[in-house]
């Protein structure tokens, strides 16, 4: 059977190789775990780089679909009891029509989640090839060959391998770390996404249908991290945390810099501006010019015996 992920974890073993060479260049240890998990993070870092795009849309779509809820909300109170075919269809295709014309997309909050899937699940089979290679005599499928996987095999951290998992380990070392790892990665989780709720919503949509899925969402994804990290290596749960910091940078930046109309944080924005004199002032219409007409003075008709009295 094909492996479907080769390309992806051959691509995921260069970019490894390239920043473990690049550590251990400078001096650095082959076998440290530290040299490892700098090799990690600078993994994360190109691949959260080269998602920025794609967050940029992400973030423009949830924008629209906040701006959007208004309108959502008086579409569903429309159609509010109306259980029929008919009226289900008018209701499915007026609300997509409405997702259209404003640029939303209800699901656009988990995109970068999704692409990110195939490539954590890549970085998890490289790494558990890797911590085998001893008892298979063989590297990856690409750059990671038998000597550099030998290396990670047997890298520590804190006395921690990288290849164990808090399921699997007996070490102390192992646990302490991986529930360390695990209530960090599901604090900035909770910190990243009640950053959304709290300073970039409007206040019309706190009430609406997306806003209760926000709030699932709130508890939902920390209880993912939560349940899935004793089960992933300590390698592949340095991965999650990078890209959870890198998360709650960027979207720090975004909603300071670029916040939804109407909410907290777009009042904060606008208050941080006139404080330094940068905010645009608004145009103000010209007042109309109020014409006083001089009054015309009505030409009486002049007789034909008057005309005639005239010319004498």
């Amino acid at each position: 059977m094909p492996d479907l992920l080769w390309p992806i974890k051959w691509v995921i073993e260069l970019i490894l190789v390239a920043f473990h060479s690049l550590f251990t260049f400078i001096g650095m240890e082959p076998t440290q775990g530290i040299t490892w998990v700098l090799s990690i993070v600078g993994l994360t870092v190109i691949v959260r780089a080269a998602l920025i795009p794609v967050f940029v849309k992400q973030i423009k779509s949830q924008r629209n679909m906040m701006v959007a809820q208004p309108e959502i909300m008086k579409l569903q109170k429309k159609y509010k009891g109306k259980n029929d075919r008919e009226s289900r269809e008018k209701f499915a295709k007026e609300q997509m029509e409405l997702y259209k014309r404003t640029g939303s997309n209800p699901l656009s909050s988990c995109l970068p989640l999704l692409i990110q899937m195939p490539i954590f699940s890549g970085l998890f089979f490289v790494l558990n090839d890797a911590q085998n290679s001893i008892a298979r005599g063989t590297g990856g499928v690409g750059l990671m060959n038998e000597q550099l996987s030998n290396q990670f095999a047997v890298s520590e951290l804190f006395g921690a391998p990288l290849r164990d998992t808090f399921l699997t380990s007996s070490s102390l070392e192992v646990k302490i770390l991986a529930a360390v790892m695990i209530l960090v990665m599901t604090t900035t989780q909770f910190i990243t996404q009640k950053q959304i709720m709290a300073k970039n919503q409007n206040p019309d949509t706190m009430n609406s249908q997306y806003m209760q899925t926000q709030k699932i969402m709130l508890v939902l994804f920390p209880v993912i991290f939560a349940i899935s990290g004793i089960s992933f290596p300590l390698g592949v749960m340095f991965y999650w945390l990078a890209s959870n910091f890198w998360t709650m940078g960027q979207q720090y930046i975004v909603i300071r810099n670029m916040p939804t109309p109407g909410s907290k944080a777009h009042h904060e924005r606008e208050a941080r501006l006139a404080k330094k004199g940068k905010l645009p002032k608004k145009t103000e219409e010209p007042e109309a010019e109020i014409v006083e007409e001089t009054p015309r003075q009505r030409t009486q008709p002049t007789g034909k015996a008057r005309a005639k009295k005239g010319k004498k």
